[in-house]
């Protein structure tokens, strides 16, 4: 491993952020909509939601930490990708054909099986092969690739589904199978030795443990900061696309146009925030991100369909508020998993990449429950402000880190 980063790697090995993020917007902008043709109550599809999360909150820091454990001529992570990415495409072509709520459950919960597979080792490809010093600015480029996904499935995505609901499906498929090849194809693994001693050394739950016993309480309260942010940022995602059909009166595409705008932003922005955490510290660079979005989300509490300001319509506003919170977004995401992993020693990334997974999938679990039962009963407008709480505890969370090299 050099002290430099090795920029054509990192990009390739992007691929496979880009191959998860392809599917996850698609999906929880789509399958409410889907499961609304059954189901009324919004926290009642927001739990539906949850599904994928509930398994993943289990079954991806298991796999983060089998593949710590593994050991193959593929590598240790390739594998799980191999063997993951095309039977996620496969059941994701499936997705939108439906014909009732018990296929829609089965092909929902089998495709989520898969996903969680190759998840966490996927991730964990990235501190295998980058420097300690240059893991945001690997972060950034990683994530650079999974906003770029986004963006081609929210945008490109809604003008394939207003022509046919099947065909962004289908093109995500193939794009997954694409990106499988290239990092099968260029991403060589380090050399790593695997052994029974090791095997006893790194467990999922003694680690957690650990992290919770610790004096120094840095670990703890990035993960703590962590849920509260996902729990904001899940619970939107969750709820958008009905916020705009329902709420805002407008068409499901438009809705998905409106989402992409903060999918584009993140993606302009995901490099250079790796760069900024790398001028000025992780922890400050999170900071920022964290109170531009309590201040984004509190603007966008306030728009309604008929709201103009300085001559801008409502969906103007939205678009430009997102846009912001792009880039508060970047500024956050880019730099939370560096920060996780550089507690690990080297034969537990894996595992501590499953462990941010597990926060980040309880959050994802709780976080649409929680915004699904205040639109129930007060209504979709509780949506923004209810996200902008959750970043206001990420805050003090935050805060609570004393490490002045952050």
């Amino acid at each position: 491993m050099t002290d430099k980063l090795n920029y054509r790697k990192t990009f390739v090995l992007g691929f496979g952020f880009f191959a998860i993020s392809l599917v996850w917007p698609l999906y929880n902008f789509y399958v409410p909509l889907f499961l609304s043709d059954y189901i009324g109550s919004q926290f009642w599809i927001n739990a539906v939601m949850t599904i994928d999360n509930i398994m993943a909150v289990t079954l991806i820091p298991l796999f983060g930490n089998l593949s710590d454990r593994t050991k193959t001529r593929f590598g240790r992570r390739m594998p799980f990708l191999i063997f993951g990415i095309p039977i996620s495409a496969f059941l994701f072509t499936l997705l939108p054909n439906y014909s009732s709520f018990l296929s829609l459950m089965i092909i929902l919960i089998t495709l989520n099986l898969a996903m969680a597979v190759f998840r966490a080792p996927t991730i964990a490809l990235m501190p295998d092969i980058t420097p300690k010093d240059q893991r945001s600015k690997a972060n950034g480029i990683i994530n650079f690739m999974g906003g770029l996904a986004s963006v081609l499935v929210l945008s490109v995505g809604a003008i394939l589904f207003d022509i046919n609901k099947i065909l962004p499906f289908i093109s995500t498929a193939v794009l997954m199978i694409f990106s499988l090849f290239l990092l099968v194809k260029f991403i060589k693994e380090p050399e790593t030795v695997v052994n029974e001693e090791t095997h006893e050394k790194v467990k999922l739950f003694h680690t957690i443990k650990e992290i919770f016993q610790e004096k120094d309480t840095t670990a703890r309260n990035i993960l703590f900061a962590i849920f509260f942010w996902f729990v904001g940022y899940n619970g939107i995602e969750a709820t958008f696309s009905r916020y705009s059909v329902e709420f805002l009166k407008i068409k499901a595409s438009t809705g998905s146009l409106i989402l992409s705008t903060f999918a584009a932003s993140f993606l302009i922005f995901a490099i250079p925030s790796g760069f900024i955490a790398t001028k000025i510290g992780k922890k400050r660079t999170i900071k920022i991100g964290i109170i531009g979005l309590i201040i984004t989300f509190g603007f966008l509490a306030f728009v309604r369909n008929n709201t103009v300001f300085l001559s801008l319509n409502f969906s103007t506003i939205m678009i430009i508020l997102m846009a912001l919170g792009g880039f508060f977004w970047a500024c956050i995401n880019i730099n939370s998993y560096p920060m996780v992993v550089e507690k690990a020693e080297e034969k537990k990334v894996g595992t501590f990449t499953g462990i941010y997974y597990f926060f980040s999938m309880l959050a994802a679990i709780l976080g649409p429950l929680f915004f699904g039962l205040f639109v129930d009963l007060i209504g979709f407008e509780t949506m923004f402000v209810v996200a902008s709480v959750s970043f206001v505890f990420a805050l003090i969370s935050i805060i609570m880190i004393r490490d002045k090299n952050r």
